[in-house]
């Protein structure tokens, strides 16, 4: 793509597309070519105030339209959605690298979210009790708190911006959305579709930018609340900062994810499983389950798991052959071959090394491929840090005891597994494990929409979580009412000076 005809990507304000007047911009990279398509502005405080005054403006009117018409909107979003399955798949691929049937994944668990949404008739109802004293009704009602605010990361450009503001504008709120500066199209391009099955100018608007636009977020006193998904020093940061402000907040934050597996687990699905958890996305998912955790003589299939890596296929998401893309970015690149080297460094044993990986016709490509440690143990930086690349670190214990105890020492909470056909370990794992979000012979724990993401620990900064009955929480205000009504003729009767309704 010539330098002419590379695209300046607009922000989007009142539902109009505008050109931004920064003089900072940033280059879109494809991560497998490192060829530039697209550039994207760091928005300027003046079009952050716009975007945010359009939305506060927006919502005296949009907090009022009926939740039928507000479901209407949702059904059409989610067919317009559906319809552009292939289009967003290939924006995402272009931008982030991800291999395409992974990106049309991503869209289709974002797509679940909006389907969720479409319920909004339902999931906004309150409650009410009738008679709790003489003529005395309570009841509560879940009203919208004004102008959201969402900050996404770069892994999933398309589900990530689903899990906050489907449900948000669904539950009458309007919304400035910062989707992340290294691959923002097909988050806009999503935004689109969705004013396009007809939220009114205002209710939906995104600005790009870096920590400066996130931190106008965070300070801007018309905005009530911000949900963030990201790393932990960053969310960490927003959380503090948007609740100093005042602000409601939820953070979901980086992770350190462990799989175990039992000897009488399948085997062939069971390695399956670890690998798609490990490499896909090039690693590059807070839920990816990049730790395993072998117990007993399953270390006996660690030859097998090698084996198994070296075939898997690296090369760009537009090969539908692929198996893992490139990561995002040279210094994403940069890093996670530096933290294999360190890993070595510290004594894990390397049995598989994905450094210094060719792809034939995109060697400038940011590609890793998978790698493979042995002999992990707790305080090597491998393991304490989140790597997010395609690095699976393998550690050997001799119980499921000995499993449990050393993944509950861990500060993280996102999500953990357990693969085994015993009905007894696996309930014993669920209850004995303190992580937020468990699969049994499931490698990624991401639940449905309609079940609320419940990371932990350090995971999360929060009460309330994405999707569920927890966004809808998080996203309105509830407001209970205390009603007695007096019959024209009744009699006022003697003065009540205790507390207690009568």
């Amino acid at each position: 793509m010539s330098q002419a005809n590379i695209p300046n990507v607009p922000l989007y304000i009142n539902g109009e597309h505008v050109q931004s007047t920064s003089k900072e911009w940033r280059d879109v990279l494809n991560p497998a070519t490192q060829e530039v398509v697209a550039r994207v502005p760091f928005a300027t405080k003046e079009e952050v105030d716009r975007a945010v005054a359009n939305a506060k403006e927006a919502f005296k009117t949009w907090r009022n339209t009926s939740l039928a018409q507000r479901m209407r909107i949702m059904l059409k979003f989610q067919q317009l959605l559906r319809d552009n399955i292939a289009p967003l798949a290939e924006l995402i691929t272009r931008e982030h690298g991800k291999t395409l049937p992974d990106a049309e994944g991503e869209v289709m668990r974002g797509l679940e979210v909006v389907e969720h949404a479409c319920s909004i008739t339902s999931l906004q109802l309150g409650e009410l009790a009738e008679n709790v004293a003489g003529g005395v009704d309570v009841y509560t009602i879940h009203q919208p708190i004004g102008v959201g605010a969402g900050i996404t990361a770069f892994n999933f450009p398309v589900m990530l911006p689903c899990f906050m503001f489907p449900i948000a504008v669904a539950c009458g709120n309007t919304f400035v959305l910062k989707p992340s500066e290294q691959d923002p199209t097909s988050s806009l391009f999503l935004v689109e579709l969705a004013n396009k099955a007809g939220l009114p100018p205002g209710v939906l608007n995104v600005v790009h930018g870096g920590p400066d636009v996130a931190n106008m977020i965070c300070d801007h006193p018309d905005i009530k609340a911000v949900s963030f998904i990201g790393s932990t020093n960053v969310g960490t940061h927003v959380y503090r900062r948007a609740s100093e402000a005042g602000k409601r907040a939820q953070c979901m934050m980086g992770a350190k994810n462990h799989c175990i597996v039992l000897p009488d687990a399948p085997k062939d699905q069971a390695i399956n499983n670890l690998l798609g958890a490990a490499f896909g996305a090039a690693g590059q998912r807070c839920m990816a389950n990049s730790v395993v955790v072998l117990v007993g003589k399953t270390k006996e299939w660690i030859p097998e798991i090698v084996e198994r890596s070296k075939a898997m296929k690296v090369g760009p998401g537009s090969d539908r052959k692929a198996d893992v893309g490139p990561l995002v970015s040279k210094a994403a690149k940069e890093r996670v071959e530096r933290l294999i080297g360190v890993g070595v460094e510290q004594g894990a044993k390397l049995l598989l090394d994905g450094r210094n990986c060719k792809v034939p016709g995109n060697e400038s490509g940011n590609f890793v491929g998978p790698t493979v440690f042995t002999g992990v143990k707790a305080g090597m930086d491998i393991y304490e840090q989140e790597i997010f690349g395609p690095a699976m670190c393998i550690v050997e214990v001799d119980t499921l005891d000995d499993a449990i105890a050393f993944i509950n020492a861990n500060p993280n909470g996102n999500g953990t597994s357990i693969f085994t056909s015993s009905g007894w370990a696996a309930r014993k794992f669920q209850n004995e494990i303190d992580v937020g979000q468990v699969g049994i012979n499931v490698p990624i724990p991401v639940p449905v929409a309609y079940f609320s993401f419940t990371g932990s620990r350090a995971s999360k900064l929060g009460d309330l979580g994405p999707n569920g009955k927890q966004a809808v929480l998080f996203w309105t205000q509830t407001k209970t009412v205390t009603a007695r009504w007096y019959a024209p003729d009744e009699e006022a009767g003697q003065v009540n000076t205790t507390i207690s309704l009568k």
